[in-house]
């Protein structure tokens, strides 16, 4: 008796492991089958099988949309029109970002750093911002994009706070002039994004400094955080933290952020992404936000800028965005 026993339960051990082996394979050959291979300008991009690109390459109609994501207020983007536009491939623009959170931190930098990051012909035209002799803005911005036209993916950007195209600066008052207009502009330092979908469209179209690494996105009770890995080692480059504020404003607002830029050709083009802000506060709390800076490549880029203080904190866990193609700067 004790002898069929411990047969029936040898084979029920082997029925289980046989069990866990086929389920683990069929998990493997799903993951396998979640992704298409679509071509962008000649460059293979593996993008989420019957996602929202694979289908419908940037121009979703808001129907499928809606009721993919019921719980998104889609009221904006039924006033917008898209168009399609040759951006080194076929796309439509603006590209729309249904639901979406990011963390911005903005602050001074040594300004004869910033200068000689910038190319020469983009410095004709737009000039860092000056707070004080030799002090230049940065803002470092940690975007989770929960759900648009590219699926989902988080991007981290690290600007220049620069003038409008062929205005004078007037150091603060510009600044203050552009924040009470919510019209900022700036230049692009560095953009890593954790999709190939984001990197490749980001490359063609817009000529970004985006590369691919891995993002990991997280919340608690109390923050958000980034963790952004480094592309060549894998290892922790940097992590960017920040505080949940409370008294959020729930007053609809709209900001306009845009950069110049060079393309591909070297010559001059802007482009620029409104924001509908539905939940968002900010504070000059320094102990608002925290940024951990390691031994990785962008981190190392981050501390060649001589951060000083932090001007200001934004927190936005809820907002949409249109984000248009650039065009020639004249």
């Amino acid at each position: 008796m004790m002898k069929m026993l411990t047969t029936l339960k040898t084979a029920v051990i082997i029925l289980c492991l046989l069990v866990t082996s086929i389920n683990a394979q069929s998990a493997s050959e799903q993951h396998t089958q979640a992704v298409s291979i679509i071509d962008i300008a000649g460059h293979q991009v593996p993008v989420v099988k019957d996602g929202l690109y694979d289908r419908f390459r940037s121009n979703p109609p808001l129907s499928v949309v809606q009721q993919e994501a019921p719980q998104v207020d889609l009221s904006w983007f039924t006033t917008i029109n898209k168009t399609k536009v040759d951006a080194g491939f076929e796309t439509y623009s603006p590209n729309f970002y249904y639901e979406n959170s990011r963390i911005t931190a903005i602050f001074t930098a040594d300004l004869d750093r910033l200068k000689a990051l910038m190319p020469a012909k983009v410095l004709e035209i737009v000039q860092p911002l000056q707070v004080w002799p030799n002090r230049g803005l940065v803002a470092l911005t940690a975007y989770a994009y929960h759900y648009c036209d590219n699926d989902s993916y988080n991007e981290i950007a690290l600007s220049i706070i620069t003038s409008k195209p062929n205005n004078s600066s007037w150091g603060p008052l510009t600044l203050v002039g552009q924040s009470m207009s919510n019209d900022y502009w700036g230049y692009i330092l560095k953009l890593p994004v954790d999709t190939e979908l984001a990197k490749v469209r980001g490359v063609v179209g817009y000529n970004l400094p985006k590369w691919l690494t891995k993002i990991n996105y997280s919340e608690t009770d109390k923050t958000i955080t980034f963790e952004i890995l480094d592309s060549e080692t894998g290892k922790t480059d940097l992590v960017i933290a920040g505080n949940k504020l409370e008294n959020l404003s729930t007053e609809e607002e709209f900001v306009t952020s845009s950069f110049t830029n060079l393309d591909a050709k070297g010559q001059l083009i802007s482009g620029y992404a409104v924001s509908r802000q539905l939940n968002y506060a900010s504070t000059m709390d320094d102990d608002a936000f925290q940024i951990t800076l390691n031994e990785g490549s962008l981190s190392q880029y981050i501390k060649s800028l001589k951060l000083g203080e932090m001007v200001k904190y934004e927190y936005v866990p809820e907002f949409q965005s249109t984000l248009y193609t650039p065009t020639p700067l004249n």
